[in-house]
């Protein structure tokens, strides 16, 4: 019988999350792990919708604002920095909530992930320079020469997804398929997994206000001052890609704000169906808090 619980919360952008996963954390009084993979990066706090200050106070929150976007850090690094802190988070608590969007990055704590070599400079900067110099069609066409495979499996839209792979493939001159072998590893703890999720129509509603109001917060003047670290991986992604157009003069405003909506909904879209293969996950409504919970106390 394993003596320790792991929440796992999950669901697309802008369904509730950081609002339920407080109101878990303190019925368990237990602390919140991030599995965002954009709300790691301290100087990306508007665009990627980090719990406020006022909502973390009385429940200890990490891997918010825990690196800086000039870091080297992937989905590899993040299962070994994570499962490291569970392990110290389980001497002194019986159950942590690990809440987030990003699947791989859940998946990297509840299954593992294949250690894959890092690329050298030379590599990533040869990659960066062609998705700056010929866009994403760039790095799709590349990809379906070296990996077929894994370009038919990734999310052709992510440009961090794709520029990993291609690292791997001209790093080692292998397939990044080849090379992740999906071994699933056990874990010492349960895993209880609960998902969020609502009408299309209510959450493509709630996806517009939330960019409204990062608008209002001042998204804008956030990625002006990022717009000369543009080329960062970590800045490859909804939210900043479209206003860094609007600053260079490649659209006008209104359209770029309507291209976040479009694309956080095709991204939230993307969220749901990779949530959806998971048979684990037992799918409540945001304002089901309570049943969540309910649900959660009978699994421990």
């Amino acid at each position: 019988m394993l003596n320790n619980s792991l929440i796992v919360l999950v669901g697309p952008t802008a369904i509730g999350k950081t609002a339920a996963s407080i109101h878990i954390a303190e019925a368990f009084n237990c602390p919140i792990v991030s599995a965002d993979s954009r709300q790691f990066f301290k100087e990306m706090s508007i665009g990627t919708a980090k719990p406020s200050a006022e909502e973390m106070q009385g429940v200890p929150h990490y891997f918010i604002d825990s690196h800086s976007i000039t870091d080297e850090f992937n989905v590899g690094k993040y299962e070994t920095e994570a499962i490291a802190l569970l392990d110290n988070l389980f001497k002194t608590n019986d159950t942590v909530l690990l809440v987030g969007g990003s699947g791989l990055y859940i998946d990297a704590i509840c299954k593992g992930f294949d250690v894959l070599p890092e690329a050298d400079a030379e590599v990533r900067t040869k990659i960066n320079s062609l998705l700056e110099e010929k866009g994403i069609e760039a790095l799709q066409e590349l990809l379906k020469e070296l990996d077929p495979e894994y370009y038919s499996k990734v999310d052709l839209q992510n440009p961090q997804r794709m520029s990993r792979a291609l690292e791997v493939c001209l790093t080692t001159g292998e397939p990044y398929s080849a090379l992740r072998k999906g071994n699933i590893k056990k874990r010492d703890f349960n895993i209880i997994k609960i998902g969020l999720n609502t009408e299309r129509e209510i959450l493509y509603e709630r996806i517009n206000k939330r960019v409204d109001i990062m608008m209002q917060q001042g998204l804008l003047e956030e990625v002006k001052n990022l717009l000369p670290k543009k080329h960062l991986n970590a800045l490859q992604t909804v939210g900043y890609s479209e206003l860094f157009d609007f600053l260079e003069n490649k659209t006008d405003l209104n359209t770029a704000v309507d291209s976040i909506k479009q694309n956080t909904r095709k991204f939230a879209k993307r969220q749901l169906t990779w949530f959806r293969r998971d048979e684990e996950i037992k799918w409540f409504e945001p304002n089901q808090v309570e049943e969540t919970i309910t649900y959660i106390k009978k699994r421990i």
